[in-house]
This record gives C-alpha cells, sequence and structure tokens, in this order.
C-alpha cells in the first residue's frame, strides 16, 4: 500500500508540475476555497457549511461503497492542490496517513471529523482469517498488560460511523465549519450562519428519533452491517448485526445459526440490508425465520438513483427512521 500511494503521488506531483502554466491557481481564478471531501457524508456536511465560498468535491464516487476504496493518481492531485481536506477517520479511510505524509501542501488544512468523539470499539466481527489473528494478537497484549486505548489504535477495530448519530453529526459539522473559518476568514459569518441552519435540521432529526423510539414497542433491531451503534447507543436501541463493520465478511454458519435463534426467539420480522452491498446474507437469514427485508442506510454513499432524486443526508435517514418504525412498532 505505501508503495503503490508513493508512486500515485510522485506520478501526480509529476502531472501537476508539467501543468502548472495551464492550470488557473483556486485563488487567483476564483475567490472559493478548493475543499476535498472523502465519501457521502463528508461531502454533504462541508457543502451545507461552505454554500457558495467553496468548491467541494468527493473522492469516492456516486455509487461506490468506500470501505475498500483507495485514491487514484488523480485524486492525489486534487489533494495535493487543495486549500481544506475532509475525512472521517476512524480507520474509515484507511489510505490517509500515508497519502498525507507525502503531500508538500503547507497550505493544507485537514479536518478528522471525528476527532474528540468518543469512539466505540466495532461491533460484531470480521469474520477472517486475518481477524482470528488480529484477535488472539489482542489477547496477548491483554495478557501483557498494555494500555487499552493503545491496543484500540493499533486493532484498527474502531467504529468509524459517526455520522449516522445526528448529534455526533452535529459535532462533525462543528468541527467542519471551524476549519472553514480558519481557511477563510472573510466569510465567517456566512459559515456560521449556514452551519447553525443546517445543526437546527440535524437537531429536528434528533427530536424525531427521540419521538419515535420513545413510542416504540421494542428495542431490537437485525441488520446485515454494523453500521448503527452509534445511532442504537444514542437511542437506547439493540442493534444485532449479522455482519463485522465490513459489509460484505459473510458471517460463519455458527454466527449464522446465533443470528437465526435470537430473531426467532425475538419474533423478528425485518432483516435489514443496505444499498451498496449485496443483500444476500440478509435473504438468507430472513428466508429462515420467515421475515422480510428492507433498507436501513448506513449513507456511506448515495446510489445514482438517490443523487438523481434529490435526496441527501437528512431525507434519507428520516426513510432510515421510517424503516426503523416498522421494526419498533411490532408486537
Amino acid at each position: 500500500m505505501k508503495k503503490w500511494l508513493g508512486v500515485a503521488l510522485a506520478a501526480s506531483l509529476m502531472l501537476a508540475a508539467c501543468n502548472t502554466d495551464e492550470r488557473p491557481v483556486a485563488q487567483t481564478a476564483s475567490d472559493r476555497l478548493q475543499v476535498v471531501t472523502t465519501f457521502y457524508p463528508m461531502y454533504e456536511f462541508t457543502k451545507r457549511v461552505a454554500g457558495d465560498h467553496a468548491n467541494v468535491t468527493a473522492l469516492v464516487p456516486i455509487g461506490v461503497e468506500p470501505h475498500d476504496w483507495e485514491p487514484t493518481a488523480k485524486d492525489m492531485s486534487s489533494l495535493a492542490q487543495a486549500d481544506l481536506f475532509v475525512f472521517n477517520g476512524a480507520g474509515m479511510e484507511s489510505w490517509t496517513e500515508e497519502a498525507l505524509k507525502g503531500i508538500e501542501n503547507s497550505k493544507l488544512i485537514v479536518v478528522e471529523a471525528t476527532a474528540g468523539i468518543e469512539l466505540l470499539e466495532g461491533e460484531g466481527h470480521d469474520h477472517n482469517h486475518d481477524d482470528h489473528e488480529h484477535a488472539q494478537s489482542e489477547h496477548d497484549k491483554h495478557e501483557h498488560g498494555e494500555d487499552e486505548h493503545h491496543e484500540q489504535e493499533e486493532g484498527h477495530h474502531l467504529d468509524p460511523h459517526v455520522w449516522l448519530d445526528p448529534v455526533l453529526a452535529q459535532q462533525q459539522v462543528e468541527s467542519i465549519k471551524r476549519a472553514l473559518i480558519m481557511a477563510d476568514p472573510d466569510h465567517r459569518s456566512d459559515y456560521e450562519r449556514n452551519a447553525t441552519a443546517y445543526l437546527a435540521e440535524l437537531q429536528e432529526l434528533d427530536q424525531e428519533f427521540r419521538t419515535a423510539v420513545q413510542n416504540g414497542k421494542r428495542k431490537e433491531f437485525v441488520t446485515q452491517h454494523a453500521a448503527f451503534s452509534y445511532l442504537a447507543k444514542r437511542y437506547g436501541l439493540k442493534q444485532v448485526p449479522i455482519s463485522g463493520l465490513s459489509p460484505e465478511v459473510e458471517p460463519s454458519a455458527a454466527q449464522m445459526a446465533e443470528i437465526v435463534a435470537f430473531a426467532k426467539e425475538h419474533q423478528v420480522k425485518t432483516i435489514y440490508f443496505e444499498t451498496l452491498v449485496s443483500p444476500k446474507i440478509a435473504e438468507r437469514v430472513a428466508k429462515e425465520i420467515g421475515a422480510q427485508t428492507a433498507v436501513l442506510n448506513p449513507l456511506e454513499g448515495l446510489t445514482k438513483e438517490e443523487q438523481a432524486s434529490g435526496h441527501d443526508y437528512i431525507s434519507i435517514m428520516k426513510q432510515n427512521l421510517s424503516e426503523l418504525k416498522k421494526s419498533l412498532d411490532q408486537e
């Protein structure tokens, strides 16, 4: 990975050097900031606060699942020319650390949107050989009394899905606002006004979730992908994931049996899957227990259809709430 990023960065910087005379510099061609974000929620939060004062782009394309995505040489070139770079952190974009090490851009302001937020450990397990080895090494660390925080950082099992909690999403928006003001203090009042308006929408969304959960008859919901731990914790719900943090890793036969037993015991009527990965695991569990499947969207990216329909973070989170209510309202 390091070697690949080094080659990509070298190629992108050579391209930038060759085209210096042809490419307009952002500060002279436009008053707008050049802001690069990683995947959809970071793009949406940044765009809403920046308004007309920034050209905001997302590196991960529409319709692409971001967990295993890696940047191209063109992406690295865009990053090398940016004023501001916004990423989620917590292991979501595993390539960022190496990418940023090689960028010679003294003006670049970097925003890790999860900084300062208490992160959860990943719920569920990614059932493959590498994780088995990791679990053993983590056990050894406990035996030798190593610091638990260090273990979390080295273990790469932190849950990155902070944006699915409307309250924590507000903290991410605040961090982005502060960075925009740092990069462009002349438009401070506009960034503050835009952020205040968007934060009000997120606060309203939070209240809608609180009301729905308070009136619900049950607290459990079964998901294909363990993306909703922060949301579940916020509203006192119980997420039961079939897979771990990686959405396409299949559970073992024993773990499938455990999920099926739980679903039968709790008379679960709906198994949730997501839009950017195959629903086959959720469908298998649903068939086993005679349940239906439905979409619970982790908002890691929009589909082309969602984009064409004008959907955004708020509208899809409201769709998620509508789908969740079907489970929470079941007798």
